[in-house]
C-alpha cells in the first residue's frame, strides 16, 4: 500500500503563538486566517473561550496555497536546547559569491528590524554556499539560505 501526503503543517511550540506567527507571516509573506465567523477579530473570540484556552494558538497559511500552513501552539515550557528541525528561508537561490551574501545580507537586515536575531554567517566553502543562521523572536534557530 502507497502513502499518499498530501499536505503538511509545521507546528511550533512557542510562549506567545499570535506574536511569533505574526513574525513568520512577515518573514514568508504569509496571512493569517480570518476570525471565526461571528467575530470581528481574534480578540473577540479569545475573550470567549476559558482564560486557559485563550491565546493558546495562532495559525497562518501561504495565500498562494504551495508552502505547508504553520501552527504556533503555546507550551508551559521555554525553549532549552538547539531546534532539531528549523526552517530554511530561502533568499539565495541561484545566487553565488558576492551576488548571494548581498542578497543573504539584505534579509537579514529586514528581518532583524522584525525582532529576529542575526547569529552567524557559515560561509561559503567547497560543497556549500553561504548562510546566515538566525533566531525568530522566541530563539528558535532558522537560516537564510
Amino acid at each position: 500500500m502507497e502513502a499518499s501526503v498530501r499536505q503538511i503543517q509545521v507546528t511550533f511550540d512557542c510562549a506567545e503563538p499570535e506574536r511569533v506567527a505574526r513574525f513568520w507571516c512577515e518573514v514568508l509573506g504569509y496571512v493569517a486566517p480570518r476570525p471565526p465567523e461571528g467575530f470581528a477579530s481574534w480578540d473577540d473570540f479569545n475573550r470567549t473561550l476559558p482564560p486557559e484556552q485563550r491565546d493558546s494558538w495562532f495559525a497562518c497559511s501561504d495565500p498562494s496555497g504551495a508552502g505547508p500552513r504553520l501552527y504556533f501552539q503555546r507550551v508551559p515550557e521555554g525553549k532549552v536546547v538547539k531546534n532539531r528541525l528549523h526552517l530554511d528561508v530561502r533568499v539565495g537561490i541561484g545566487l553565488v559569491g558576492e551576488e548571494r551574501l548581498a542578497a543573504l545580507e539584505a534579509e537579514c537586515s529586514r528581518l532583524i528590524q522584525l525582532g529576529a536575531v542575526r547569529v552567524r554567517l557559515l560561509p561559503a566553502d567547497e560543497v556549500n554556499e553561504s548562510v546566515v543562521v538566525m533566531q525568530d523572536v522566541e530563539g528558535n534557530e532558522f537560516c537564510l539560505a
